[in-house]
């Protein structure tokens, strides 16, 4: 009868000595967290879409840095397609797709959320040279070159996905202790290595990139008010000025923060941690981390006027119009 009860909390009943055990949490636990993850890769999903059909779509969005956003909006797509599904698969129930499909799955995550991380990183270089160099920006940043350095980041993502899961694709059941199960382990060495590719060196140049294009804002912004007030003699221009300076520096803020606060989490654990973390709390770190897909098109696309109006056009299904790419998606100052 304990046989009975104890081969019934198994993912495979019928492999006794080598199968994984059923994930024991409360059923009602299960089905908040699966609403809950369900809700965050379809929002995910939804938020990207919108920002694809919309660059894709009005040709008066065909500039560079609207291709890094449509770029950018493209890998977080799959990660609230692909990725999220699967956690939530991995986190709440038995593993029965197999060791190469695990493999593929793990080489899939890393792929996509390197050429995020890529993504972001050519945002912050298109931004500084916008503002730093704004008469050399239209020669420097062009549309062929913006696609080149795209594809190249993808490349470099797909190359080094495979370098970092390419033994894990040799021997798919080397990290297996049992059936049932898709484990994401990475060793104390190329947790290293993969913290100084992926984090450390992308978050320091995002941060010094940021830094920089906040100080020569603030200091083109403050030359233009002295101009004006010395022309006008407007007091008001000073409080417009001002409210200007503190909404780049709270944009420039959570931008750098809400990165820090889904990526910090997951590296911690995998580097500090390492083969001693538990399942739960390595599959919840990783989930955050793919939550910053999530925010990401918030982050980088609210803050752009003519996404509200693109948003409202797709619902609308006014973009199924004849001629509706030609519409005049940018606000006239």
């Amino acid at each position: 009868m304990m046989e009975t009860q104890d081969g019934a909390e198994l993912c495979f009943p019928e492999l006794l000595n080598t199968s994984c055990r059923k994930p024991s949490y409360p059923q009602s636990e299960v089905l908040l967290l699966q609403i809950l993850m369900s809700s965050v890769s379809v929002l995910t999903v939804t938020l990207n879409l919108l920002v694809i059909i919309s660059v894709s779509h009005f040709r008066q969005l065909h500039v560079p840095s609207n291709l890094l956003l449509l770029s950018l909006a493209v890998s977080d797509f799959f990660v609230g397609l692909v990725l999220m599904p699967i956690e939530i698969l991995r986190q709440t129930s038995c593993w029965f797709l197999g060791d190469l499909v695990c493999c593929l799955y793990k080489l899939v995550s890393f792929f996509i959320s390197y050429a995020s991380v890529g993504d972001m990183v050519l945002i912050s270089i298109d931004r500084n040279v916008a503002v730093c160099y704004p008469l050399h920006y239209s020669t420097r940043v062009t549309v062929r070159r913006t696609k080149v350095y795209i594809s190249v980041c993808w490349l470099c993502s797909f190359i080094y996905s495979i370098v970092f899961t390419g033994e894990d694709l040799n021997q798919t059941d080397r990290f297996s202790f049992c059936r049932g199960e898709c484990l994401v382990v990475i060793n104390s060495t190329a947790g290293v290595v993969d913290l100084v590719v992926t984090f450390i060196g992308p978050i320091s140049v995002i941060v010094v990139l940021y830094v920089r294009v906040f100080v020569v804002a603030v200091s083109q912004a403050r030359a233009m008010r002295s101009h004006v007030t010395a022309l006008t003699h407007k007091p008001s221009v000073n409080v417009r000025t001002k409210k200007s300076e503190l909404k780049a520096a709270r944009a420039l803020g959570v931008v750098v923060v809400v990165f820090l606060l889904c990526l910090c989490p997951y590296y911690t654990v995998s580097l500090a941690a390492g083969d001693h973390v538990s399942a739960s709390a390595a599959s919840f770190v990783l989930f955050l981390y793919y939550c910053n897909s999530c925010l990401n098109p918030v982050i980088y696309v609210l803050f752009y006027p003519w996404f509200s109006k693109a948003m409202k056009l797709i619902l609308t299904l006014k973009i199924l119009q004849s001629g509706s790419c030609q519409i005049d998606i940018l606000y006239r100052i």
